[in-house]
Order: structure tokens, then sequence, then C-alpha cells
């Protein structure tokens, strides 16, 4: 079992920026590919990013590509996406996920373990 807890969400104007941040726990860190989901009321859950389990490749939805980056730390279980430019768009519930596999994988049925979402709110 891997634990995942979302934190650093919050109300930023557009235009700004925000880090999120991602704390695992249970099993080793490392042996899992990592993603970024969001969901907005009304709307299905949407891939934002993913990242494999040495870092070395991520993949971006193409709203974000060039405003938000996905990172990890394998010595602290700990992964991150830092969004820059927000727009009133990126308004949504921020998910992380985990699955055991070094494939970067878009859909999130194919994840295996969930946090509990971070709210994210750009004003216009």
């Amino acid at each position: 079992q891997v634990q995942l807890v979302e934190s650093g969400g919050g109300l930023v104007q557009a235009g700004g920026s925000l880090r999120l941040s991602c704390a695992a726990s249970g099993r080793t860190f490392s042996n899992y590919a990592m993603g970024w989901f969001r969901q907005a009321p009304g709307k299905e859950r949407e891939f934002v990013a993913a990242i494999s389990w040495s870092g070395g490749n991520a993949v971006y939805r193409d709203s974000v590509k060039g405003r938000f980056a996905i990172s990890r730390n394998n010595a602290t279980n700990t992964m991150y996406l830092q969004m820059n430019s927000l727009k009133p768009e990126d308004t949504a519930v921020y998910f992380c996920a985990a699955v055991i596999s070094d494939m970067l994988f878009l859909l999130p049925e194919l994840y295996h373990y969930w946090g509990q979402g971070t709210q994210v709110t750009v004003s216009s």
C-alpha cells in the first residue's frame, strides 16, 4: 500500500504561481511512476502530468506545457507540481496518483493509488 497526501493548493490570481506537493508513505516510492490529475466541478477527472520512477521522463497535457513542471525527490518520497502563469481554467481539485510501473500513463483508471486532493482556485 502507498498513502498519498497532497498539499499546496489555494486561491491565486490569474498569472500567479503555486507549487503542489504530494507526500508518499508506505512502499518504496521509487518503484512507482507518478501522476497529477485534476477535476473541475461537473467535469471528468483529467490528466495533467506524469513522471517516471527515476524522474528522467515526464509528459504533460497540451494546455499546461510550458507553464507547469512536474518533479520528484525519491530521497524524501515527495512529488511536486510547479504551476506558473495560472489561468482561471486551471481551477480544479488536483490529485496525485501512483502506479507500480515505469511507464507513463495518462488514463486515471490505470493508477493504483490516489490522494484526497487539494483545491486550486484561480481568480480572473
